[in-house]
């Protein structure tokens, strides 16, 4: 971490490897005008670079003046700026070999390359965010889906770090009447049990509301996992491809053909969704079928979610019933395949059976019904009813809540057992360093090596 608080002037390129329309290489720090200012000559001679405002020039090599691309220059004088010191953009083609001579040139000229997350780093070492914000921003970099982007953009904009700040002053303004009522014991301050024990409550609920927030963070970055189950040869595989819309898995008209798992990512909408697809349930041929089957059951335990499919050309079997109402208890979509080849299983049949579940007839070979089916799965397993609401991505927020969580029932469970208040008053102040750790106030370098090290160069 020494050397990431060393200062001076860092370049990168900030935009992903590979080949691109445009690629920009980002300078910041107190040289940065003057460093892109000996390899970038703008077309009119400006003597002056306007902040703000886009300049055309020509990058060269100074040592012999010969241009080898064009673009624009960006000067963001500090502190208004991304890191709050002086940043230059050149926005350059995005030709990786011209972009890495750009950078090469302006480490000749005296800057330094940076290291992962270091442009943000100093955004926040110069007070523009804190840790919390710092996060978001390489999450909204990460998301795999738009819902998991918004929800992290609120992130950025401040969202989780407001919540925080309520909730430390709230912890302030408990331990300020505790501290009040010790110190000053001959001005006969009210001194209600009750009413702390409120507050905390208080405190607590939005605290959990937080934690339990964090498993849809889960879901949101990772992506919800929905398992295809049913018997042999009702169209799992069939459907598999349908939903991705690629012939992803083998497909014959015999059973058993799938023996192992496959797993792909598929988006809808703003939702992001890993679907899995796998050996077909009932009696095993062969050991090998076995061990599929045996796979297929833990893998559907331990997904969020399961499309159950049946052969709607067959009639359904006592077995069937069985393995559906197994699965009563999980978030289930019954699709009745094969609506081609008329249908033996009725709808109202599978309603008295499992009255919950929503049902979709389809052809996963002609592809009849699946519009319906992908909407359907996008409303049953959304992981979100908004992007409005506040999620926890990181692991580390967590466990910092937790910790908040574990003082303030701690205290609560002092007030109760009639303990002195002053322990109240020293879990409260144990919480408010817990927040502190965890925005950023105190930030020991292990905590920066943490957050930081994960982000990408150039951001």
């Amino acid at each position: 971490m020494s050397e990431r608080l060393q200062g001076g002037t860092i370049v990168a390129v900030s935009t992903p490897s590979g080949c691109g329309g445009v690629g920009i290489v980002r300078l910041s720090g107190p040289n940065a005008l003057d460093i892109s200012l000996a390899i970038f000559r703008p077309k009119k001679n400006a003597t002056n670079i306007p902040p703000g405002r886009a300049v055309f020039g020509v990058v060269a090599d100074p040592e012999d003046g010969r241009p080898f691309d064009e673009g624009f220059l960006l000067y963001f004088r500090a502190p208004r700026s991304y890191t709050g010191e002086d940043v230059v953009e050149l926005d350059l083609h995005g030709s990786p070999v011209l972009l890495d001579e750009v950078v090469r040139l302006a480490v000749k000229q005296g800057a330094r390359p940076a290291e992962p997350g270091e442009f943000t780093l100093r955004a926040f070492l110069a007070g523009r965010i804190d840790v919390l914000q710092a996060e978001a921003v390489d999450d909204l970099i990460r998301a795999t889906s738009l819902l998991q982007a918004k929800s992290a953009f609120r992130g950025v904009e401040g969202a989780l770090s407001r919540k925080i700040a309520f909730l430390r002053r709230e912890v302030i303004s408990l331990s300020a009447e505790i501290e009040a009522e010790i110190e000053f014991p001959e001005e006969n301050l009210p001194s209600s049990p009750d009413r702390y024990v409120e507050k905390i409550d208080r405190i607590h609920s939005e605290t959990a509301g937080l934690i339990e927030s964090y498993h849809r963070g889960r879901f949101l970055s990772r992506g919800v996992t929905i398992a295809l189950v049913g018997r042999t040869n009702s169209g799992k595989s069939t459907l598999f491809n349908n939903l991705l819309k690629e012939e992803r898995a083998i497909v014959t008209p015999f059973a058993g053909t799938t023996r192992d798992f496959l797993r792909e990512r598929f988006r809808l909408k703003d939702a992001s969704f890993n679907l899995i697809d796998m050996a077909g349930l009932g009696r095993p041929g062969s050991p090998v079928e076995r061990e599929g089957i045996e796979r297929g059951i833990k893998i559907a335990a331990e997904a969020d979610g399961l499309l159950f499919l049946l052969d709607g050309s067959r009639e359904m079997t006592q077995s069937d019933r069985k393995m559906i109402l197994s699965y009563r208890d999980r978030k289930v979509i019954l699709i009745v395949n094969k609506a081609d080849l008329g249908k033996k299983i009725r709808a109202a049949a599978l309603r008295r059976l499992c009255p919950g579940f929503p049902i979709v007839s389809v052809s996963a070979l002609k592809g009849t019904g699946i519009g319906d089916l992908r909407e359907l799965i996008y409303r049953t397993f959304r992981p979100l009813e908004a992007a409005e609401d506040l999620v926890v991505f990181r692991k580390r927020d967590r466990l910092f809540l937790e910790e908040m969580s574990a003082h303030l029932l701690q205290a609560k469970k002092n007030l109760l057992f009639g303990e002195p208040i002053e322990t109240v008053a020293e879990e409260a102040r144990e919480i408010v360093s817990v927040i502190a750790r965890m925005t950023g106030e105190i930030r020991p370098d292990d905590i920066l090596n943490e957050v930081f090290s994960r982000f990408c160069i150039g951001k």
